[in-house]
């Protein structure tokens, strides 16, 4: 089958298409014939070496990437029960996606309904789940909350945006440009605030009349977490859930208490999708509510397999205003 694969850590340029065996499941797994992977930043720390410490996210030289995929259940490994062979599935957090084939715990794998495309399943699996887990988890948002998000015009962002509203909560994005500033108006946010024009804190506390907001969902990280902690209010929760300007490399324990001694986390999707129910609980809210119209995924572009390299260039640029696939099977 192909795949594409990472000799060595560094830029896009690692990633290389070759011909390699196709993986048999084994005792638990699936083999999922793959119709589109998802492209992350989860994929490019994987690609670069951010991850190569991380017993969570595993990196083994060489390795084929992508973290989030959708397609049919080709074979089940011995004691794989409840699932068929030909069923639609998506799934994230198993890694190898950027192939034509993956082999899956069979519990990650996400029944995929009829009305739902494989592009838009593939962006509710890994982007999807975040976005469901920030809303609904990390900091359960109610109408009595308010909240920053950070690249509100990106494929997670939008997600975030519309999670938010749906659970009543009044949204604060930021975006680098006019253009995205009426993507994010047009997910819901309440105040979209152009970042690269004014100070996003110094926006938030006008916006709040100086108390803050009780969450920001920070996924830029290196260039705006010190004001991200600053825009919370006293005893609310700042959480870095990515770093697209450069991961965060520390915290001063006590600048948090300076901000309102407020809380900070820096969490994996992987605990918030910890057993087949809890995929399932995510999964089957974003499905529902694709189909009943509250939940848009818009996709930004879909390239070939072979072209991985160009959709991580595209992101790490910045340039991203919605989800970004590789188109694995016609």
């Amino acid at each position: 089958m192909k795949a594409m694969r990472v000799a060595e850590f560094g830029g896009p340029e690692q990633l290389q298409l070759h011909d390699v065996e196709r993986p048999v499941p084994g005792p638990g797994e699936a083999l999922v014939r793959l119709a589109c992977a998802g492209v992350n930043f989860i994929d490019i720390y994987m690609r670069n070496g951010s991850y190569a410490k991380s017993a969570t996210y595993k990196t083994p030289l060489p390795m084929t990437i992508g973290m989030e995929g959708a397609g049919t259940v080709a074979a089940l490994g011995p004691g794989v029960t409840g699932l068929d062979v030909g069923a639609r599935v998506g799934y994230c957090l198993a890694r190898g996606s950027y192939a034509e084939y993956a082999v899956v715990p069979a519990w990650r794998l996400a029944r995929i309904p009829d009305d739902i495309p494989d592009p838009v399943a593939t962006t509710l699996m890994l982007q999807g789940c975040t976005a469901h887990y920030l809303t609904h988890s990390a900091f359960p948002l109610g109408p009595e909350h308010s909240c920053l998000v950070h690249a509100g015009a990106g494929g997670v962002g939008q997600l975030l945006i519309q999670l938010a509203k749906r659970r009543g909560a009044r949204v604060i994005a930021t975006v680098g440009t006019p253009e995205k500033a009426e993507i994010a108006k047009a997910r819901g946010a309440d105040h979209v605030v152009l970042y690269r024009e004014q100070d996003f804190r110094e926006a938030v506390m006008t916006l709040t009349a100086g108390k803050g907001v009780d969450v920001v969902y920070d996924a830029v990280g290196k260039d705006t977490i010190a004001r991200s902690i600053r825009s919370v209010r006293r005893r609310g929760l700042c959480v870095n859930y990515g770093g697209a300007s450069g991961l965060v490399k520390s915290i001063e324990p006590l600048e948090l208490g300076e901000a309102g001694s407020i809380f900070f986390t820096r969490p994996h999707l992987a605990d918030y999708t910890a057993s087949a129910e809890e995929i399932a609980w995510r999964t089957g809210d974003l499905f529902k509510a694709c189909a009943d119209g509250s939940l848009t995924v818009v996709i930004d572009r879909e390239y070939a397999l072979a072209d991985a390299a160009a959709a991580h260039v595209r992101l790490e640029g910045g340039g991203t205003r919605g989800k970004l696939l590789l188109r694995v099977a016609p």
